[in-house]
């Protein structure tokens, strides 16, 4: 990491030779007034020797030598401001490029970018960097927002035309109203109810403003709920829970820890091999690590990486059902970092998927007598 004085030369460079650039024009004109006068008086009293008359009279300038002031002064001007104009579109050019991007990204052109021109002017390269910065993770954002709507609308699809088929096809006669097309039709719309409310926390969550309602909660009884709750569902996926809980209190918004298990429980059921699925709950001495194991396949390298992604999902070849929104492990790791924790996917040694939820301890308050 640079030191605190490191940068500072470099950021200095512009001011510097712009100081170096004005004294180099003053001393040129002043070399140019200086030494030129001399020249042309050598010449003069070379070629044109003065008139014999009193000395004192050679001390008072005459009309010829305010001339010969004038045109040095004149020539001095001239390369001042040549060497003015070379400076300034030094500085200027970079900075011309940084405005014409910056009205191209006003109008909509977020691939716009300025060009850093000559480099040895440290502020101005920096200035043109953090812009060309700026302008890339703003495309980066507005690119993600569109594939966040594309990706929304794809979930937000199926559902509501299975809904609109249904509902019209009940309205024309269609359909005969029984509990079956009832039951169909609520499933759809409890599955827009867990997209929508998924959306909600991944999105609160990356706009930091997911509210938890911190209390000391006994964590073990929350995963015992939840697998509770989710245990037929296991079953039916041939999936045998097994329980390790060593008790803990940790300050904690219960509900959203139940419902970061159940999201990691729901994604067993759907890819995870019949067998064991074990269910630890791990005080450590700075965190409570709330841990889902179970015996495969696990996770590719490739998928692994981008696991806990929104709208990414495993191998649809290896789901035993249909559907699913992408949304669960985004809204797991979304839990975790609320309670300033995170999530993490590790392959077990038997070829399974391990994931961790750590959530960092906090001192619980002795109750008041």
């Amino acid at each position: 990491m640079p030191t605190p004085e490191g940068p500072m030369p470099q950021r200095g460079r512009l001011s510097r030779q712009i100081v170096m650039s004005m004294g180099l024009v003053a001393l040129i004109t002043t070399l140019i007034a200086f030494v030129g006068s001399f020249v042309i008086y050598g010449l003069l009293y070379t070629f044109l020797p003065p008139p014999p008359g009193p000395p004192e009279d050679m001390l008072i300038p005459q009309a010829p030598d305010y001339l010969i002031f004038a045109a040095l002064l004149l020539v001095a001007l001239i390369v001042a401001v040549i060497i003015a104009l070379r400076l300034a579109r030094r500085i200027l050019a970079p900075l011309n490029s940084l405005a014409e991007s910056a009205r191209r990204i006003a109008t909509g052109d977020l691939a716009a970018r300025a060009v850093p021109g000559d480099r040895s002017l440290g502020e101005t390269a920096h200035l043109v960097d953090d812009f060309n910065t700026m302008a890339m993770k703003l495309q980066d954002m507005a690119a993600d927002m569109a594939a966040w709507n594309a990706a929304i609308a794809h979930e937000l699809r199926t559902p509501l035309t299975i809904l609109k088929g249904r509902l019209q096809g009940l309205s024309d006669g269609v359909f005969e109203p029984h509990e079956a097309l009832f039951r169909g039709l609520l499933f759809q719309v409890e599955g827009l109810s867990r997209l929508v409310e998924d959306l909600r926390v991944v999105t609160l969550q990356d706009s930091g403003r997911l509210q938890m309602r911190i209390e000391p909660t006994e964590i073990g009884a929350e995963v015992e709920h939840a697998v509770d709750s989710i245990r037929p569902a296991l079953e039916e996926a041939g999936l045998r829970a097994e329980l390790r809980i060593v008790p803990v209190i940790l300050r904690c918004d219960g509900p959203r820890i139940r419902q970061a298990l159940l999201a990691l429980l729901d994604n067993a059921r759907r890819y995870a091999h019949p067998g064991r699925l074990r269910i630890d709950v791990e005080p450590r001495d700075t965190h409570v690590v709330l841990r889902v194991e179970d015996d495969g396949p696990g996770l590719t390298p490739e998928f692994a990486r981008h696991a806990f992604n929104p709208f990414t999902r495993g191998d649809a070849s290896r789901s035993r059902e249909s559907g699913g929104s992408g949304l669960g492990l985004s809204v797991v790791r979304a839990i975790a970092m609320a309670h300033g924790g995170d999530v993490r996917y590790v392959p077990s040694s038997a070829g399974g998927s391990i994931f961790e939820i750590d959530i960092p301890r906090a001192p619980v308050p002795e109750p008041e007598p």
